[in-house]
């Protein structure tokens, strides 16, 4: 049994790697400020304090004590820790800020870790891929946006006469 469960826990961190990795690579790609090296651990981590929290204290539970434990206590962490790194990637720079997405996609990919350490390999790949997209296609959106208002600013026709 342990060993079948030491498995699974394996399964879990490598699927947390792989789909916080794969967020990784689209942000590293755009050269952005956290790449696939620190979504890769931060999802990798995620799962693992998942696990730890859900699993770690299974001796203590099966002691014959009467303890309470919350599993949900450490995933509350984890989201409140991981403000810390996605802040890291916040700039401000000439009155404008820079990083924001790149720190909602550090903590969204410490969600998917910690979805993918409770077993939810389903939710979390769903999510990469919302993520993904959400990144890719605002990013063509935006870009086609920034061309088009570009040719209407250089278009003599469409210029205001005083």
């Amino acid at each position: 049994m342990a060993d079948n469960m030491t498995l699974e826990f394996i399964l879990r961190i490598f699927v947390a790697a792989l789909l916080g990795g794969a967020i990784g690579l689209e942000r590293e790609y755009r050269s952005k400020e956290a790449g696939f090296r620190t979504h890769f651990l931060v999802a990798l981590g995620s799962a693992l304090f998942m696990i730890v929290s859900q699993w770690g204290f299974s001796e203590v539970l099966n002691s014959g004590l009467t303890v309470r434990l919350d599993p949900s206590r450490v995933a509350a962490q984890v989201v409140s820790g991981i403000g810390f790194i996605g802040a890291g990637t916040i700039m401000i720079q000439k009155h404008a800020v820079r990083g924001l997405t790149t720190a909602a996609g550090v903590w969204v990919t410490a969600a998917i870790g910690l979805a993918c350490g409770a077993g939810m390999y389903l939710l979390s790949a769903a999510s990469t891929l919302l993520v993904l997209f959400g990144l890719e296609a605002m990013n063509l959106f935006l870009h086609r946006m920034n061309s088009n208002k570009r040719k209407e600013d250089n278009d003599p026709e469409s210029a205001e006469s005083d």
